[in-house]
């Protein structure tokens, strides 16, 4: 299990460059890039851009894990979808192109009056289309589990039996809906199977990560935690302690 960090929003105003002196200072691994922050990798970079944003995370110690979208598939007009769809495939791309491993999208609640089980489905076929683009590219495709009632345990596991993709998978998102009785285990078990990614936040904030780690190293998790937390005025300082801590909850 490894530790890196999201964008958002810790590195939200911070370059490429940036990005990795402090990962490399602080013993962060590796870096979701969340679209329209300040390191600029968009889906309108030209070829040569792409490839020097491929060149300079090569050249460092960090790993471009994957490009955090803001793509989602709950709307109930088919064109919105269909547009988030042909937003996601531009992403992939762009994942392909700068050598990240995923790209994450997400559900962002159910609208209003919404069929919550038809919703799920249309999400589930909509995530299975873009995983079935993104497995011709290389590059996964992570499911956040987001949003009012979409990330209810349940309904993202609705959403994932829907998509019945191997190349689609969920970023976990530390939400306090996980916690059933002080226990994430219950929400846990309904999603570990499809786990491939998970989103941290903070490590004092009550949310039981000694729990969650060690149910993730039983199941031989041996991806990437992501920190999503605030900003800092001394962010390697506080990267150092992030970082300590995160150690610490990973013992028995």
């Amino acid at each position: 299990m490894r530790l890196g960090t999201v964008t958002y929003n810790l590195a939200k105003d911070w370059d490429i460059a940036t990005i990795i002196k402090n990962c490399e200072a602080t013993g962060f691994e590796a870096v979701e890039l969340r679209t329209e922050h300040a390191h600029g990798v968009e889906t309108t970079l030209n070829a040569a851009q792409r490839e020097a944003v491929k060149e300079q995370f090569r050249r460092s110690k960090v790993k471009l894990l994957s490009l955090g979208s803001t793509c989602e598939f709950q709307s109930p007009d088919p064109a919105v979808v269909q547009q988030n769809i042909e937003t996601c495939k531009k992403f992939v791309v762009l994942a392909h192109d700068v050598d990240a491993m995923a790209v994450k999208v997400r559900p962002n609640g159910f609208p209003r009056d919404a069929d919550r089980p038809k919703t799920l489905r249309q999400i589930g076929e909509a995530l299975r289309v873009c995983g079935e683009y993104a497995k011709g590219y290389g590059v996964e495709i992570w499911m956040e589990v987001h949003g009012s009632g979409t990330q209810e345990a349940p309904n993202s596991r609705a959403i994932m039996d829907a998509c019945n993709h191997p190349n689609v998978g969920v970023c976990w998102n530390s939400n306090p809906t996980d916690v059933v009785n002080g226990s994430v285990k219950q929400s846990f078990g309904l999603l570990s199977k499809w786990i491939r990614n998970c989103h941290i936040t903070e490590l004092h904030s009550g949310y039981p990560y000694r729990e969650f780690f060690a149910l993730l190293k039983g199941m031989d998790y041996q991806r990437y935690t992501l920190a999503e937390i605030p900003t800092s005025c001394e962010p390697e300082r506080l990267m150092r302690y992030y970082r300590k801590l995160w150690l610490e909850l990973q013992t028995a």
